[in-house]
């Protein structure tokens, strides 16, 4: 059984300069699981080689 999407919560998105959406690691961390899309602000991606997030 798929989980109810839950509505967005304040700091949980900002917009870049460019008028993307972006969400933020608080979102990420309620939403519980990794999408796979490469989130920027994603608490369980893995850091590339060299340092670089």
């Amino acid at each position: 059984m798929k989980a109810k999407p839950q509505p967005l919560q304040p700091g949980d998105f900002y917009y870049t300069p460019e008028g993307y959406m972006v969400f933020t690691e608080q979102y990420h961390r309620r939403r519980g699981t990794c999408c796979g899309s490469g989130c920027r602000h994603c608490p369980w991606r893995k850091p590339k080689p060299g340092g670089q997030p």
